[in-house]
């Protein structure tokens, strides 16, 4: 069974959200502020997928009927309760420690996503980014479980994205992707690797 996902496909994710009020949480920063949504925002990866390794690059290319849509396919948006894509939302507020949402996708697959750490600092090629929020989520099947976790960074949005699947009592990496330039409406021109903050 052929598990490796696109970073697409990884941000297909889910939605309904409590968490309890004494977990760490982000200094007042919402969903809204970790993924910056504009058209020509762009970010570059360094991409493992079951070995192979490339360099993988999502652009926002149009806004359509409500969602921005991307290179890979992926179709986002933001509300008052989160971020969300066509189908789910992917990280929900109170950004906090312990939040947690669940989504069915089908009769034998339920998603399941809680907020493992908040307001914490991340190191990617990219760079040093303060206030970051790691979301892991799990897919259940008969067969596999599939755990995904990506961690967000204020106004930049996902710099590392890792996947793997326990099967047979085996954890088997499936893709992992980190963040090594990023350009976002702050900034004239993408970051280069190492910078951690948008050009001027």
């Amino acid at each position: 069974m052929k598990l490796a996902l696109t970073l697409a496909a990884a941000l297909t994710l889910a939605g309904c959200a409590h968490a309890p009020e004494s977990m760490r949480s982000t200094s007042g920063l919402s969903a809204r502020d970790y993924y910056p949504l504009a058209v020509g925002n762009t970010w570059t990866y360094q991409a493992k997928m079951l070995g192979d390794q490339r360099v993988v690059t999502v652009k926002i290319l149009r806004q359509a009927n409500g969602f921005f849509e991307d290179s890979q396919g992926a179709k986002l948006t933001e509300d008052a309760e989160g971020l969300r894509d066509d189908k789910r939302y992917l990280l929900k507020n109170p950004v906090q420690e312990g939040t947690e949402w669940d989504n069915v996708v089908s009769v034998s697959a339920r998603e399941h996503y809680r907020i493992v750490q908040a307001d914490a600092p991340c190191e990617v090629p990219a760079g040093h980014f303060e206030h970051c929020v790691t979301v892991e989520s799990q897919t259940r099947t008969a067969e596999v479980t599939l755990t995904n976790t990506l961690t967000f960074a204020p106004h930049v949005g996902i710099v590392r994205l890792s996947t793997h699947a326990d099967t047979q009592g085996k954890q088997i990496p499936q893709t992992e992707f980190a963040l090594t330039a990023y350009a976002t409406p702050a900034s004239a021109a993408p970051t280069s690797a190492g910078t951690g903050a948008s050009a001027p």
